[in-house]
């Protein structure tokens, strides 16, 4: 039962992350949006540095979704 519990936390830990990073990366792609639009239109490099990082965030927390889908299928989960 306790691993039951461990797990549970742990996937709901992801799905914290998962809407953070998701969040994130909205937000920073709006901005870089709004700097596009505006006169002049190009995005600041800092910008589109977060935007990547979010980027790259949201693609870890992918992969971790990933490899929790292959234990439960394998059936080391539950």
């Amino acid at each position: 039962m306790d691993k039951r519990k461990a797990w549970r936390e742990q996937e709901q830990r992801l799905v914290e992350c998962w809407n953070t990073a998701l969040t994130r990366y909205r937000e920073a792609q709006a901005e870089v949006e709004r700097e596009q639009l505006a006169p002049g239109g190009r995005a600041s490099e800092e910008l589109r540095l977060r935007a990547e990082a979010a980027r790259a965030e949201i693609d870890a927390v992918r992969r971790q979704v990933a490899r929790l889908k292959v234990e439960f299928s394998s059936g080391k989960r539950y």
